[in-house]
């Protein structure tokens, strides 16, 4: 037996799965592909998540789109943060190409050429899908996370959130959220302190200064009402098949702070609201997350340590997460380690800081007789990868370097037309869309210092004049006529002479 025999013998016996699948494309030895040596990846497995990484122009992007569309076709919703702008595509066929038609007969597969269900949304004033969620959806914990708050000044807002289910004040925006703080501290201080101990000005004051900061990110725009219901995510048309549901992130990728908070509260709410699956044959929603590093980037202990434990325990609700960035390295090893799908594009060797981080990346791969693993990272070409995934029983699959297939939609943006085509045929933007200002903490907490001032201005008046009648009743009293009058001695006169007159 050659070796490439025995190369097709292991993909073929490592690749095998007895349950539903997705294949990617097809192995390559030695720069040739090896028609018909298939990876497939079993869909019970795809809740494991996963890792799509290599430096730009590899085709990371395009292996994202090959993902999304075999698990839509799969009758399976998935979520794409599109941070680039390029992924609207999916909606369109693709146009074909001749390079498409000679990649698809290495591998050995049939070229289809189709659109997917697709639903805008948007995180900002973009067209789309208005995402929104509340304050207290949020939760204290979580917004404590976000703001990087200390132990006391977590306490604090406990504290609010406490005062506010107490006494009925729904928290919707961050406006009502600063307005407790601030009525906390000035105001309603003596009933905080009454019911809650004593607040410090100073720590409501870092607080506050904190959330502004997170404002001035724009996350004023995803505070608020209506909020999105996650259920909403796991859409099957007509046909079958998911819903490809791409937030247009374009605009935000220069607000770090916003796109974690976004996406922290995401997967809470997903975690919390989507029942557990078990041992189940398939995932319910697949998330990818572009630009990873964003979320990473600058992130505190606190909140990678939630993120860790929201990766570790979300896959158990049937969702699967992947992280797409340029390299491994960008994510955590404790979150690298959850990731049982690992698609590694091609890396460049520019410094010696890039060949450590390239001895780094094949560290995380399954040794392989047949490659040097740090050497084929720097000579995969466009559309190959290397691909380590779980089989049916978790178990790592032999490494193979992957020639993978091509999209089926467009590689390309939609046109203004095609995008308002999408719009106009949701039926979530008439649901999300339109926006609610309800009575909230903010007016109710206004309502009640207006009516404590009038109350306060009216008892101001109404001593006022209640002083001012009493100064009267003294004037008189102490007027000299008056005293002349009303003296015992000037009666008992005026009363003798009327007797004598009276005689």
């Amino acid at each position: 037996m050659d070796n490439k025999e025995k190369f097709f013998g292991l993909i073929e016996q490592g690749y095998t799965t007895k349950g539903d699948y997705i294949t990617v494309g097809a192995g390559m030895l030695g720069g040739e592909t090896i028609t018909n040596a298939y990876i497939k990846i079993p869909l019970k497995t795809l809740n494991r998540h996963g890792l799509i990484a290599g430096a730009t122009g590899t085709g990371k992007t395009k292996t994202l789109q090959v993902l999304a569309e075999n698990l839509s076709d799969k009758g399976i919703p998935v979520l794409l943060m599109d941070l680039k702008g390029d992924l609207s595509g999916i909606a369109q066929p693709s146009p074909g190409h001749p390079k498409i038609d000679e990649r698809h007969e290495k591998i050995g597969l049939p070229f289809e050429a189709k659109g997917f269900p697709v639903e805008i949304l948007s995180l900002s004033e973009q067209d789309g899908v208005r995402l929104r969620a509340t304050v207290s959806e949020f939760g204290p914990v979580l917004l404590s996370r976000i703001l990087d708050l200390s132990v006391t000044q977590e306490g604090i807002v406990a504290v609010v959130f406490k005062y506010c289910d107490d006494n009925k004040l729904p928290l919707l925006d961050l406006k009502d959220f600063k307005k407790v703080l601030q009525y906390a501290t000035g105001e309603g201080k003596e009933e905080f302190q009454k019911a809650y101990g004593r607040i410090s000005t100073s720590s409501t004051g870092t607080i506050l200064r904190k959330i502004i900061e997170l404002e001035q990110q724009g996350a004023d725009l995803f505070f608020g009402e209506k909020s999105f219901d996650v259920e909403d995510l796991v859409r099957i048309d007509e046909n079958g098949r998911g819903y490809v549901n791409i937030i247009r992130l374009t605009d935000i990728q220069d607000r770090p702070k916003l796109f974690s908070t976004f996406m922290l509260s995401l997967l809470a709410e997903i975690y919390s609201t989507f029942p557990e699956q078990g041992d189940s044959e398939r995932p319910e929603l697949v998330l990818f997350i572009d630009e990873a590093h964003l979320i990473f980037d600058n992130a505190s202990k606190a909140l990678l340590d939630q993120i860790e434990s929201i990766v570790k325990l979300i896959r158990s609700k049937g969702i699967g997460l992947y992280f797409v960035t340029q390299n491994p390295t960008d994510v955590p090893d404790d979150v690298l380690a959850q990731l049982g799908l690992k698609v590694q594009h091609a890396l460049r060797a520019f410094t010696a800081k890039d060949r450590k981080a390239i001895k780094l990346t094949a560290q995380n791969y399954p040794i392989s007789e047949f490659y040097d693993t740090a050497e084929v990272l720097t000579s995969l070409g466009t559309g190959e990868a290397l691909v380590s995934a779980l089989d049916e029983k978790g178990r790592p699959t032999p490494l193979a370097a992957t020639m993978m297939r091509a999209p089926m939609s467009r590689m390309d943006i939609l046109t203004d037309a095609e995008l308002k085509d999408v719009l106009g045929k949701s039926r979530l933007i008439k649901k999300y869309n339109e926006e609610i200002d309800r009575e909230s903490a903010y007016e109710i907490l206004n309502e009640k210092i207006e009516k404590a001032e009038q109350e306060a201005e009216k008892e101001k008046e109404e001593k006022t004049t209640s002083r001012k009648s009493s100064s009267t009743r003294r004037s008189t009293r102490m007027n000299p006529v008056v005293k002349v009058l009303t003296s015992a001695t000037f009666i008992r006169g005026v009363l003798g002479v009327l007797k004598k007159v009276i005689r």
